[in-house]
């Protein structure tokens, strides 16, 4: 008997210490304040998101806060938009600062992991802003603390001092926005995009990709979301330390609930999402455009179809005559006739277009070819170069139609589809240099096609408003 008692004692004591391994260290500091609603000092001051962006931004850069006289606090108070139950966030929270129709969000670095167990999804928080610091990293607004002019995590024993949990958990509703909304003042939001699915390459091959789980994975995987229609671009980026990494992208289209960010490096847009459960994709109907692509041919024929090589247009002024369309669909900027020595030289006179210096929220201009009769010139082939002046994330993109007729008002209504096997420079590329088409094969094509570059930017951000360069189209066979 004392034996099996020893041993009930030995299993209880393991128990014990079991149960208290699993006890998030520093579960004791919890506040009370977070089954009750918070209320600063009546001499407290409670600012609002919008408050704090507005103090970084007359700051000039990274500023902390320093400590009210009378020992009077400042705070900014949110509702809580991340979670890291699924991994994709780590040791950090997104706040806005209203649970619906919200103008403005910022990240708070805490050296804590789990936080979801004390700062879940729809959380109101009040942030003591005594000491801590406001730095922008990576084209991010975010809270944390000095050191020199870095910005390090709120210190695990200060969080209970500096994040404070209200007792009201609101219902978050995403703010509906589409891609061309994207700008800094929506960085830190929870919002949704509708009707957009995966691109057709990552999701209709063999082998569907997964959210981050490829072995050209490396700290995130990013994923290209597409809008319908118009399959304007967007990237989705998961972390691979995510639990649902290696899940496979969903095929069909619909809705996605996320946090509109910067990638790591600040070069464009990304949304993040707290977990798989943020994707409603319902619609087994999918927008892919229609595609021609014939690859890359040996060689190209002597008859010419289509050349231009600009030399007989007027420098800086819009492109016109040997059966160019040159349309505006939205801005002020159309493809112009340019010219330039230097680092970032034309070809002679080239065909330029751009959003930047314009001003305009969206640009969409159009250059189209005059009629290519498929039929009547089989083993057609097209070829051109591009170069830019940083692309800076705006788009231009090679399409064909085989049913617009050759009047403007009907562009936008007309089919278009992509040509996928054409190079255009990209942003990476270097900016001084210009790139080969390749000898683009148009021979499994039929029919009589337009075929046009589109270019889509904006001047709203300067993540968009990239500059392009054409130049030597050349249509044989």
């Amino acid at each position: 008997m004392r034996t099996f008692k020893k041993i009930q004692l030995f299993i209880l004591f393991i128990g014990l210490i079991s149960f208290s391994a699993c006890v998030e260290k520093d579960d004791f500091n919890t506040p009370v304040t977070g089954d009750v609603a918070f209320s600063p000092g009546p001499n407290d001051i409670v600012m609002d998101i919008n408050a704090v962006i507005g103090e970084f931004t007359q700051q000039g850069g990274i500023f902390t806060f320093d400590p009210l006289p009378n020992g009077n606090s400042r705070y900014v108070t949110g509702y809580v938009i991340s979670s890291d139950e699924g991994g994709n966030f780590f040791e950090e929270i997104v706040i806005q600062n209203a649970a619906s129709n919200p103008t403005a969000g910022i990240v708070v670095q805490i050296d804590v992991n789990p936080l979801y167990t004390l700062y879940e999804f729809g959380r109101k928080v009040y942030i003591k802003l005594d000491g801590l610091t406001v730095a922008e990293d990576n084209g991010v607004l975010q809270i944390g603390v000095r050191s020199g002019n870095e910005l390090e995590k709120i210190p695990a024993p200060l969080r209970n001092e500096h994040i404070i949990r209200d007792s009201e958990v609101a219902t978050i509703v995403p703010l509906e926005i589409s891609v061309s909304d994207f700008s800094n003042d929506k960085e830190n939001l929870f919002i949704r995009l509708n009707d957009v699915q995966f691109n057709r390459d990552e999701v209709l091959g063999a082998r569907p990709l997964t959210f981050a789980g490829e072995p050209t994975d490396q700290f995130d995987g990013e994923r290209t979301l597409e809008t319908c229609p118009g399959n304007t671009a967007v990237v989705l980026s998961t972390s691979t330390f995510s639990d649902f990494k290696s899940l496979p992208l969903p095929m069909n289209r619909g809705s996605i609930d996320g946090i509109l960010t910067r990638d790591f490096f600040d070069s464009f847009y990304t949304l993040v999402i707290n977990s798989p459960e943020n994707i409603n994709f319902t619609n087994d109907e999918r927008c892919d455009p229609t595609v021609l692509d014939c690859g890359i041919a040996a060689s190209e024929g002597s008859n010419v179809l289509f050349d231009d090589d600009f030399e007989t247009q007027t420098a800086f002024s819009l492109i016109t005559g040997n059966g160019w369309t040159n349309y505006i669909q939205e801005g002020t900027e159309g493809w112009e006739a340019y010219t330039s020595g230097g680092s970032n030289a034309s070809l002679g006179v080239s065909a330029r277009v751009g959003a930047f210096g314009s001003g305009d929220p969206s640009t969409i201009s159009w250059l189209i070819t005059p009629p290519i009769d498929l039929d009547a010139n089989p083993g057609a082939t097209l070829s051109f170069q591009t170069s830019n002046s940083f692309s800076d994330s705006s788009e231009l993109e090679l399409l064909f139609s085989n049913d617009w007729d050759g009047n403007p008002a009907n562009i936008t209504s007309a089919t278009w589809g992509v040509i996928p096997a054409a190079y255009i420079v990209q942003d990476s590329d270097f900016f001084g240099s210009w790139f080969d088409s390749g000898i683009v094969d148009l021979s499994c094509g039929s029919g009589i096609i337009h075929i046009a570059f589109r270019y889509t930017g904006n001047d709203a951000d300067n993540n968009f408003n990239g500059t392009y360069e054409l130049d030597n189209i050349k249509i044989r066979n």
